[in-house]
């Protein structure tokens, strides 16, 4: 049986990835792209702190990705080979006006698959072929 805290890290990240899916089945010029990259920032961001709430891991206030996945690959040395991109940018640049940026089309498809392929193999690490199993829906 899967803790209920981790439980809820893992949900809330498939919120977030089911929100760049249905952004992405939009017509290109209608896609909010900054919203797409924040929401799979958030979502592996959320799973990989899931990851490390189950092996009871200290990792603070951090949104740093590669600090995270570094903190995951000493529990599991296959967290080693994966990537997030530059996610980490995503998580800050296009949400508040002062940084001022929007991200392209393309860099919305790369963010999308980069949060569906962390989810696969961190849900993979609880046994999981999809959310399903753990959301009921």
């Amino acid at each position: 049986m899967m803790d209920e805290t981790v439980r809820r890290w893992l949900i809330k990240a498939v919120e977030d990835i089911r929100t760049i899916e249905h952004e992405m089945k939009l017509p290109e010029g209608e896609v909010v792209t900054s919203a797409v990259c924040f929401h799979a920032q958030q979502a592996v961001e959320k799973l990989l702190k899931g990851f490390l709430v189950s092996r009871k891991v200290e990792f603070g206030r951090t949104y740093n990705l590669s600090l995270l996945v570094n903190l995951c690959a000493k529990q599991d040395e296959d967290f080693r080979d994966l990537d997030v991109g530059r996610l980490s940018f995503y998580g800050v640049e296009v949400r508040y006006p002062d940084e001022f940026y929007v991200p392209s089309f393309r860099e919305a498809q790369v963010c999308s698959k980069i949060a569906a392929d962390v989810k696969q193999f961190v849900l993979g690490r609880f046994g999981f072929k999809d959310d399903k199993e753990f959301t009921g829906r």
